[in-house]
Formats: C-alpha cells, structure tokens, sequence
C-alpha cells in the first residue's frame, strides 16, 4: 500500500521525538500502516512522510505568566510560542485522524480534526505533575484541568501509562482511558551469569535528578554486608546535582559512575548486571503510581529488580518473582534488603525476567494504540 492510499495520521509531540521511547513505538508501529506526518522537536523520525519541527529554542514549559496568573486560559495557551507556532505550521495540513501526546497537545489536535477524530494519549497524571512545587500547584496544576476539561473530554478514545492513574482520570474527569504501559520493545538476550567472585552486581540507570532516590541507593550498597557493586548510567538533567554525585562516590570502592549510554544500546549495557534497583520517592501523586520504561528495560536486560514500596511497580514484582520489594524508599529500607540477598536468588529472579520478557514487552502494549486508531480510522489493526 503506497502512501497515498493509507488514512493519514498525525503524531504531536512536544518532545524530541527521535529520542522519545514511548512516541517512537507510535511512529514505529503505525508508519507503514498510516501516512504518519509528526511535529514536534528535532529532525524527522525515520519512516514518516513528512514532519513539522517546533524550533527547540521554544520550549513548551514557557507559558505566558500574565494570562496563566490572571486564569485567561485560552490566552495562556494560544499565547505559548511552542503553541503558536506548532498551530502555523499545521495550518493547511489535511489528516484523518491525530494522535496526541500529552494534554498540552489536544487543543492543538482540535484545529486540525474533529474531536472524534483524535486519540489522546495522557501518559501520565496531568493536573498533578509537578504538585509538590507549590507555584505550579497552584497557577499551573488549574490550567492542566482547563486544557483536559475543554481539549481531551469529548476526544475519541484516550489512554495512559497505568492503572491507578487511569482509575483517576475516571473519576476526576470521566475519561476513560486504555492503559498502555511504558514497556520497552522485545529483545532477545539471555541472563547473564554471575561474575567469578559472586559479587552481585547492581545497577541503576536514568536521570540525575535529586528526588529519584539516587542518593537512598547509594547509602543502602556503601551500608550493606552483602557482596555487592553499583553502576550508575545517569542522563545530565541535573547538571550540579550530578557533579554531587561524582563528588560523593569519586572514592568509593564499590560505586563506579558512567556516563550515560544510547538507548538502542542501554539493554546490551544493562545485560552485563544482576539486579536492577529504583526506589522513587512519593513526592507527587504519578511518582507514587509510577510504573516507568527502566522497570521494563531491566526486565528486557533480563535482570532481578528490587523497588521501593510503589504499587504499580512491586505488583508485578511480587507478581511474577522478579526481585524484591524494599519497605520503604530510603537507605534503610535498601540495606535491609541486600543484607538478605544472595547469588542463587538473584539468578532466580533474573530467570523469572527471562520468562516474562515477552509478557512486559511494548510488543503487546502497541497493540492497544492500534485498536484505538482502527475504531476512529474503520481499519482493521495490521
């Protein structure tokens, strides 16, 4: 089927999509079966037929502060240069159908298509994103309701990332979302085995930021009496927070810091480990439901996985005997837990990743998009 025959799909994201996992599995399962235009930062993704770039030097986050403090919402949102820009280029652009990421792009999806015509996808809880900072508590958080409440309600079908937070749009806004999980794609490895000495070998990846609970996994492997290591691979989000970090484990004898690595080579990295570990503090609500794409690129590297207390995440944990789950998200709480682990546990916990790598894998998690985009397209999923 040549391009001019498919139904067009538009893809916005207010991302850099060429290095957004969750939008690139949308490009990537949806570019030979819909002529798929994207806008959004950055160069073109590889298979789409056209693609509409929002200059990086505007950023979404740059919204008017006159019209968002006085609640002149339409003017705040029309008012953002990424907004207003992102609309000029879209001027004229003909699609059957969008898919929107993020609430922040509904509005724009509105002024191409119906609202029967558009797809949302909400990743995470919108209206509180950021509700530990007070300023965006109180002048952002009321916006975010406006955009869901006159841009998302009425769209065709939306969906998120999880199901507690979908059980809140329900009730909050009644939504009614699919849940598709940030599941990485399948890959084909096997567990690898266990270094000579016995060290268990952990490992942590993600951005340097201070509420990630890097430091609580730093204070449980220098606490523990278990035979253990702790690679760190952490993305710059937080410059000076970083250089903190290097600071402090710069003569450690058991923690060594990476720099990051590309993610088509993040789970052939991971693959050399034993246990991956993320204790992410509740300090919003979608931080206390989080269930985020490194639980599922340890599973792909086919390791053991030890998490705080979060309920998305230790369900499938204890679930499928995947690794453990700590009582808490401090230091503590990790100490108590490597104190008790040992090698033949850790292989086993990796063998139960191996076997459900397929299960968590974003293979079956597109699948639910698909369906979506077939009900408002009338075509049958391919």
């Amino acid at each position: 089927m040549t391009a001019a025959d498919r139904p067009r799909l538009l893809i916005i994201s207010f991302s850099r999509l060429v290095s957004d996992a969750r939008v690139l599995k949308q490009i990537v399962r949806f570019r030979d079966h819909y002529a798929v235009t994207t806008l959004g930062y950055g160069p073109a993704p590889e298979g789409v037929v056209d693609h509409r770039e929002v200059p990086e030097e505007l950023p979404l986050w740059r919204w008017p502060r006159v019209p968002l403090i006085a609640r002149q919402y339409r003017r705040a949102y029309w008012g953002n240069p990424a907004i207003a820009e992102a609309r000029r280029l879209l001027e004229g652009l003909q699609v059957d159908l969008v898919l929107a990421n993020d609430v922040e792009a509904a509005g724009l999806a509105r002024q191409v298509v119906g609202p029967q015509r558009i797809h949302a996808d909400l990743h995470e809880y919108a209206p509180r994103q950021k509700e530990d900072l007070p300023r965006w508590r109180i002048f952002v958080a009321p916006f975010v309701r406006w955009q869901l409440r006159r841009f998302v309600v009425g769209v065709a079908s939306t969906s998120t990332v999880g199901t507690r937070i979908a059980r809140e749009y329900r009730a909050r806004f009644g939504l009614d979302p699919i849940v598709v999980t940030n599941a990485a794609p399948y890959r084909d490895l096997t567990p690898s085995e266990a270094t000579a000495t016995g060290r268990i070998r952990i490992v942590h990846s993600g951005a340097a930021l201070a509420d990630r609970g890097i430091d609580a996994i730093i204070d449980g492997v220098e606490g523990t009496i278990a035979d253990v290591s702790l690679d760190l691979y952490l993305t710059p989000n937080d410059p000076a927070y970083l250089e903190r970090i290097r600071a402090r484990v710069a003569d450690s004898t058991r923690i060594t810091l990476h720099p990051p690595v590309a993610y088509d080579q993040l789970h052939e990295t991971l693959n050399r480990f034993d246990v991956g570990v993320h204790l992410l503090p509740p300090v919003n609500f979608n931080n206390a439901n989080a269930l985020p794409n490194k639980f599922f690129d340890y599973v792909q590297a086919r390791l053991g996985i030890i998490v705080g207390p979060s309920p998305e995440m230790s369900w499938i944990v204890n679930e499928r005997g995947l690794g453990a789950v700590c009582g808490g998200f401090d230091g503590d709480a990790l100490r108590r837990v490597l104190d008790g682990i040992d090698v033949d546990q850790v292989r086993q916990w990796k063998l139960a990743a191996d076997r459900s790598a397929q299960a968590l894998s974003s293979d079956t998690q597109v699948e639910e998009w698909a369906l979506a985009l077939a009900a408002i397209s009338g075509s049958a999923p391919r």
